[in-house]
């Protein structure tokens, strides 16, 4: 069937307009918003409606964390059980039963050795506490001088400051530069429109710029590394897929210089590139994986890192007296019962219903639209790997940004969401749509790139 529509009402929106002004929007510009406000009202299944009354199908998964869609009754239920038994308990010196199991649950979809799970609210969180694990296991190991981080440039590695300090958009960076992390370097990034552009899947150019982690690894002597750090597909840039063989020589590199290898999964895990992780995706298994946004799917705040056996030991084995805290980390609400039971029932729906069957039905689908758009004016370049598509735009003289935001905002009036960053687009459609749902929001899509130029 085709995505559903609802016509276009005009409401009165000065009262909401008015309730605007204590809110400060994250990663939003402000002021463009105040005067062209986009207001979401209700979700339910693959499509928002806004305050306007229009239904939209939500082509983005809402922010990658809803591939469920909204609404499940499943996932309302499991959260209304847990409230009535039990609603927190403290994370610190305790835990609730079912956050053990789903601890379990969720190192039965990683890759084998991935055994430990620690669980944060955030992807954010899930990233800096990776950090301060590699810190922690090589201090363990007596090599407390590896302290230094690896990342790539374009990486988005949340907002805090660890994050930020490893990530590689400059944006987030150049406010923040006082006070990141000190001893931190990054790799390029791998996108060459030159050598790539249009590339169905993982370019067949680029396995080559794995290189240059070597010449870090020269430059800072690898006793003092303790980490890389990558997106196994750069999500939040616009969707960088790997070149064919560039993760596993960054792999060959770290193991050959003894450096942790962090996967940062908090879009790419649980099913958005058609497989459980990046890692099984692209056959790279590394030493961490951070995970977020689809484990409750985006019902209620979780995250969490999930670690190989041998560095939680080491880490364990140089903890001193028994009653001595091992990993002086965590949160208030580390392993939240509510979030443990959102999770529960997201992985139930996972497996009862095939979804990673239908993932690799949309995957050709989503494939096959963006790539049919090549050719039409101010296409820059498209690109996708699993459910997940990145295309840039030819932005406005002197304008920069601006192109993406007409571009939103058209796709709203006729009925889709899409998710933006400056001028490039990401699609990441739920893994519940239809076939046929998929094919009438890219069809819907390209109307709108027609028009914006």
């Amino acid at each position: 069937m085709k995505i559903e529509s609802s016509p276009f009402k005009e409401v009165d929106t000065n009262t909401g307009v008015a309730n605007m002004d204590a809110y400060w929007l994250p990663y939003t510009p402000n002021r463009y918003f105040k005067n062209k406000p986009k207001i979401m009202v209700a979700a339910k299944g693959v499509y928002y409606t806004d305050d306007h009354g229009r239904k939209l199908f939500d082509g983005a998964s809402g922010l990658w964390t809803s591939p469920l869609g909204h609404g499940d009754p499943r996932i309302i239920e499991a959260i209304q059980k847990q409230y009535q038994k039990m609603d927190y308990v403290p994370a610190f010196q305790m835990a609730g039963p079912e956050t053990f199991r789903l601890a379990e649950r969720i190192v039965s979809y990683a890759p084998a050795g991935l055994n430990k799970v620690f669980f944060v609210n955030s992807g954010s969180e899930a990233v800096d506490t990776s950090l301060k694990i590699a810190l922690a296991y090589h201090r363990a190991k007596s090599e407390a001088s590896r302290t230094r981080f690896i990342g790539r440039e374009r990486a988005y590695h949340g907002g805090c400051i660890g994050g930020i300090s490893v990530g590689g958009i400059p944006t987030n960076r150049k406010s923040f530069g006082s006070v990141m992390m000190p001893g931190v370097d990054h790799l390029p990034h791998t996108l060459n429109l030159s050598q790539m552009a249009f590339s169905k899947g993982m370019p067949t150019w680029g396995a080559h710029l794995a290189d240059e982690l070597e010449r870090i690894v020269l430059l800072h002597d690898a006793s003092n590394i303790a980490a890389v750090i990558l997106e196994p597909v750069q999500g939040s840039t616009g969707v960088i897929v790997p070149p064919v063989g560039y993760l596993q020589k960054i792999r060959e590199i770290c193991d050959k210089h003894g450096i942790l290898l962090i996967f940062d999964e908090v879009i790419t895990g649980f099913g958005r590139l058609a497989s459980n992780f990046g890692a099984d995706r692209f056959g790279v298994k590394p030493d961490m994986i951070t995970f977020a946004k689809a484990i409750t799917n985006g019902v209620i705040p979780m995250g969490g890192v999930i670690v190989r056996e041998d560095i939680y030991n080491t880490i364990m084995g140089a903890g001193g007296q028994e009653q001595v805290i091992e990993f002086f980390h965590g949160f208030t609400y580390s392993g939240h019962p509510i979030a443990t039971a959102a999770a529960h029932a997201s992985l139930d729906i996972f497996e009862s219903d095939g979804i990673m069957e239908k993932t690799k039905v949309l995957e050709k689908i989503l494939e096959d639209g963006v790539h049919s758009y090549k050719g039409m004016n101010g296409i820059l370049d498209i690109r996708n790997c699993g459910v997940s598509a990145g295309l840039d735009l030819e932005p406005i003289a002197g304008k920069p940004g601006l192109r993406g935001m007409q571009v939103l905002e058209s796709c709203i009036e006729n009925g889709v969401l899409v998710r933006i960053t400056g001028d490039t687009i990401a699609l990441g459609p739920p893994f519940v749509a239809t076939p046929s749902e998929l094919e009438s929001f890219i069809e819907t899509f390209g109307k709108v790139l027609k028009k914006a130029f």
